[in-house]
């Protein structure tokens, strides 16, 4: 008899099985209806389509336009619907359903409050509105049967000059549902080095923080961010390819970028369809998320922008499965993977690992055993 746990697993087994998500943008996973309502009542009037459905396409269309303007475009909007306490709220409590609802047992999602300014609120206002909408969706998913903890991470904007500022206000909501810090923005012609004071600050305070680096800009970006920035994790992290030779013969050369991240056990943050819409892959089946696992980097699976990029972290686990034949083994160790990089202390992380985690994925596994006897059982019952 063959375990079913070495098989692919269905749609509906990826759906149930306990997910970890680290790399997932706020404003980048709204529901296209919550869009109109807040634009309705605040009176934005920029939006291109009123209508749930048709706003969601244009979402993804322009997000696969390949036009870096009309993906720009894509946040002008959904930052322009979030500059209230209320719709605030709104749209974390929703973020935390929404990802309870796909299996999430714990979620670190970032935004950055200095894009939620812009009808008064103060940095601090912004970053109690989205805590208190997290842990409002976190008590309704317990009323619908599900469990999730959301974390957030506080985003800078490498183009802009309030790293510092944003660090100190995450450093002062650390015990207060904030986990961390973050930069992101165009990587070329703003490098993380430009915030040395921000990540030097976090070190002295004993803070955690994750850089978006090796998306667009290659080597030199994960360099610093590692090296002189010292990351705690690397937000995408794909170009660490860039410093590793496949030969015909398919063995494989580490340069020592890549080396280092692999012995060091450093976070990769991997977003597979939205680094499909970037151009940092071709394809899932070419996705440097398939070798980098058969070299046992810690790599995690996420999805950036759930909005832009039409996806949850089902969706993501279900094209690398279809492309790789991952099983449920390929998934739980995905998760813990990123169970073990999250920016909570160490014994919760345990905790999430073997009281959720591995208990959840070994419910999965287990399944093949009474769909064998239902089997069997029926068999018996016709030839009797």
């Amino acid at each position: 008899m063959t375990s079913q746990t070495a098989s692919v697993p269905t749609p509906d087994q990826i759906s149930r099985a306990p997910k970890v998500l680290l790399h997932d943008h706020l404003d980048g996973g709204l529901r296209p209806g919550t869009i109109i309502d807040i634009a309705e009542a605040t009176g934005y009037t920029g939006l291109p389509e009123t209508e749930a459905d048709k706003l969601g396409i244009w979402f993804r269309e322009a997000a696969d336009s390949g036009s870096l303007e009309r993906y720009l475009e894509t946040f002008a909007h959904t930052c322009a619907v979030m500059q209230t306490r209320d719709a605030l709220y709104r749209v974390a409590a929703e973020c935390a359903e929404d990802l309870a609802e796909d299996g999430v047992v714990y979620a670190e999602v970032r935004y950055a409050p200095e894009q939620h300014l812009e009808q008064g609120l103060t940095l601090e206002e912004v970053v109690e509105a989205v805590n208190a909408g997290f842990r409002e969706g976190e008590r309704r998913a317990r009323a619908n049967g599900h469990r999730i903890r959301v974390g957030a991470l506080l985003t800078a904007m490498r183009h802009a000059a309030r790293a510092l500022e944003i660090a100190e206000l995450a450093n002062s909501y650390r015990d207060s549902g904030v986990v961390g810090f973050d930069i992101a923005g165009a990587e070329a012609g703003f490098p993380p080095t430009r915030h040395l004071d921000a990540f030097e600050y976090l070190k002295r305070e004993n803070n955690h923080f994750t850089i978006h680096a090796g998306e667009a800009f290659g080597l030199p970006s994960i360099w610093q961010a590692l090296q002189w920035c010292g990351a705690d994790r690397l937000g995408h992290g794909v170009r660490i390819i860039d410093d590793i030779e496949v030969a015909d013969d398919g063995s494989v050369k580490l340069g020592r970028l890549a080396s280092y991240v692999r012995d060091k056990r450093i976070p990769l943050e991997m977003c597979p369809t939205s680094n499909l819409q970037t151009g940092a892959a071709t394809s899932y089946a070419d996705h440097p998320i398939g070798l980098l696992r058969k070299l046992h980097f810690r790599t995690t699976v996420n999805t950036d922008n759930r909005l832009m990029s039409g996806t949850s972290m089902s969706q993501e686990f279900e094209h690398l499965t279809n492309s790789f034949g991952y099983t449920l083994e390929d998934m739980q160790w995905f998760t813990v993977n990123a169970m073990k990089s999250a920016f909570i202390p160490f014994d919760e992380r345990l905790a999430m690992i073997n009281d959720v985690i591995k208990p959840g994925y070994a419910e999965l596994k287990s399944e093949w055993l009474f769909q064998q006897t239902a089997t069997t059982s029926g068999s018996a019952v016709a030839g009797g």
